[in-house]
């Protein structure tokens, strides 16, 4: 029969490697996790200038995101080179949840196809924290071309292959991918014109010197509704809730189109999953409140609720969709 102190012998080694394995499981989640956090200002880098609608964007969900942590959220904004100069500087900050990147559907999805000198893949170099809003581009034309419709616009470029043009803020902007995307999938020959933003493109339009351009719901429903210039289709999958009697590009006769333009918080890679969950947790409040839905609306964007797992998705998916666009447009730059 086996004393006690035999037995004691038998079972301490593997219960001191229980142990040990305990600690270092221990010890490990402690070095991920990050007590009280956030416990400082988190700074939130924004690809493009103050003032304009993405940064607008940016500030009131760093104002609300605030109020929730507890702590300030610092707006830094790194305009230039399209964005890839605040998202090279965002995806080399140390992932520690006191830097976070106002992602867009342009700098993680497009310019990784358009810019030949980008030092960073965005899809491999952030961790996902969660999708903020979403926006869609309308399709205008100047009272001057004689068309009412998506069908009618195509019937017209087709019986004039060449001859039709439409304007964008420039090479690899939303707008002007739109209107790739357009032309490839209506089979037709249209003439891209860049300029140096859409309110130059818009103010030749409104002349009559380029056939047509897609451009933000927001930009336009004003000229929409005092009958400056027409609109034949919305460039997302459903209709805009602020121009509902304007009938999407896909039910106007091309299925499957859809242009949806988003935005969304990143954090680079490596960022503790915890706090990847509390940052998400908290902007699922920040997006669910009356206020901040108004105030997107008023940007002409609808909010985009979802897991960190879903915006990972979202990112994805678009940046397997516009590299071929891209590359059949031609756009590069440096």
């Amino acid at each position: 029969m086996r004393t006690f102190p035999t037995i004691w012998r038998a079972l301490r080694r593997p219960l001191s490697a229980l142990a040990l394995a305990t600690a270092q499981l221990a010890f490990g989640a402690m070095a991920h996790a990050a007590p009280g956090y956030p416990t400082k200002p988190v700074r939130l880098i924004v690809p493009f200038p103050a003032g304009g609608p993405t940064d607008a964007m940016a500030r009131l969900i760093g104002q609300h995101l605030s109020q929730q942590l507890g702590q300030p959220v610092i707006v830094d904004n790194r305009g230039g080179a399209g964005g890839t100069i605040a998202t090279e500087a965002a995806a080399g900050a140390a992932p520690d949840g006191y830097t976070l990147f106002f992602a867009t559907t342009g700098t993680m999805a497009i310019n990784p196809s358009l810019y030949r000198s980008m030092k960073v893949d965005p899809v491999k170099a952030f961790d996902a924290v969660g999708s903020v809003a979403s926006t869609v581009n309308v399709l205008v034309v100047p009272n001057s071309l004689p068309v009412g419709s998506v069908k009618e616009l195509v019937a017209l470029a087709k019986q004039k292959p060449g001859s039709l043009t439409f304007g964008s803020a420039g090479n690899g902007s939303s707008n002007h991918l739109s209107g790739e995307l357009f032309k490839s999938m209506a089979g037709i020959d249209i003439v891209h014109v860049p300029y140096k933003g859409s309110a130059a493109a818009f103010t030749d339009l409104l002349g009559g010197r380029i056939s047509m351009m897609f451009d933000t719901v927001s930009s336009q429903v004003q000229y929409i509704g005092s009958g400056k210039v027409k609109a034949l289709g919305v460039s997302g999958p459903t209709r805009s809730e602020t121009l509902p009697k304007v009938p999407t590009i896909a039910e106007s006769g091309l299925p499957g189109f859809d242009v949806t333009i988003w935005f969304g918080l990143s954090a680079p890679k490596g960022t503790p999953p915890d706090v990847i969950h509390q940052l998400n947790g908290e902007l699922q409040k920040v997006l669910a409140q009356a206020d901040v839905q108004r105030q997107l609306a008023a940007l002409g964007a609808r909010p985009l609720p979802g897991t960190p797992a879903d915006f990972a998705k979202l990112v994805q998916h678009d940046a397997a969709k516009w590299s071929p666009v891209v590359k059949a447009s031609g756009a590069t730059l440096d």
